[in-house]
């Protein structure tokens, strides 16, 4: 198991390097020369040669790509993304708190998505083609083909303006996070408990089920074998639902004015803040690869047979 979780961590490697290169290589496909971009963004009304290129030596673009990468990756392993080309501040002053932010979400929207899911998912396969598992099922397909921002819109409306019940804006306190996580918990949560209902569903004819059964093994232990068993598919599909969450509350952390990743990036996107756009890019790729070995590491402890192939 030791052999393998260091062969795992070796191998996101050359993936994490292939991400930092193509994120590095952003300024490059931009439709417009980097410096312009960087002279734009701090307001200089009139650009000529003369400051573009003491610009673009200052900022030392006028060096080797390669170069230029290579001294940018030794400086993101120090957490030193550059600075903001609006503000000037280092770029993780701007990032730090506004990941934690986004982080907090997160974790509180997941913990709602899993509990929920795996809830909702025994129950109806347990309740398989009976009115409750049809009836659980069409809400969750209306619920997830409602886009974010039309569910966050009816929420607002009725719960902070009709009844004002909760704010519409802000991290404040608790009540500023119930209506951002019921948003991304009603849209990731239809399709998640599924995912569980469905794999539920395939080990319920298994023959450690049957056998169970006619030893005379009380329902509930059954359930909790099946269970078990089941999680081994979904621990990898809540695992990557994290990252996933990370780099979709965009459209939430908007509308709510929650100051996260997602508002911050958008941001910088219309200012044209190239370094908080490739710290951003970075960091969510990092967090897919992470999450992505550490639902193998997971799954790998949870099935004896896997810890035996490798």
């Amino acid at each position: 198991m030791g052999i393998y979780i260091v062969k795992r961590l070796l191998s996101a490697v050359p993936l994490l390097l292939a991400i930092s290169f193509l994120t590095f290589g952003l300024n490059g496909l931009s439709p417009i020369d980097p410096v312009e971009a960087v002279l734009q963004a701090q307001g200089v009304p009139v650009t000529t040669e003369e400051i573009i290129a003491e610009t673009r030596a200052a900022l030392g673009m006028d060096r080797p790509f390669l170069t230029r990468y290579f001294d940018w990756l030794i400086s993101c392993l120090k957490l030193d993304f550059g600075r903001s080309y609006v503000t000037g501040e280092p770029v993780w002053s701007l990032l730090g708190p506004a990941f934690l932010n986004t982080l907090k979400l997160t974790l509180a929207s997941m913990t709602a998505i899993i509990a929920l899911s795996i809830t909702l998912g025994v129950i109806c396969a347990l309740r398989e083609g009976r009115m409750l598992d049809k009836t659980v099922r069409g809400v969750s397909f209306v619920l997830t083909s409602m886009p974010s921002y039309f569910i966050a819109a009816l929420l607002i409306w009725y719960f902070s303006v009709k009844l004002d019940w909760s704010p519409t804006s802000g991290m404040g306190s608790y009540p500023n996070y119930v209506l951002p996580v019921v948003v991304l918990t009603i849209g990731y949560a239809g399709i998640y408990f599924r995912i569980v209902r469905s794999s539920m569903l395939s080990q319920l004819n298994e023959d450690y089920v049957l056998y169970g059964r006619a030893c005379g093994l009380p329902e509930r232990r059954i359930t909790m074998h099946i269970l078990r068993n089941s999680m081994q598919v979904a621990v990898s599909v809540f695992c990557m639902a994290v990252p996933i969450l990370l780099g979709s509350t965009v459209v939430v952390e908007n509308l709510f004015a929650w100051p996260g990743l997602g508002t911050l990036t958008v941001n910088s996107i219309l200012s044209r803040d190239y370094p908080i756009i490739q710290a951003y890019v970075l960091v969510l790729g990092a967090a897919f690869v992470l999450f992505n070995t550490v639902s193998d590491l997971i799954q790998t402890a949870m099935n004896p047979k896997l810890r035996k192939e490798h």
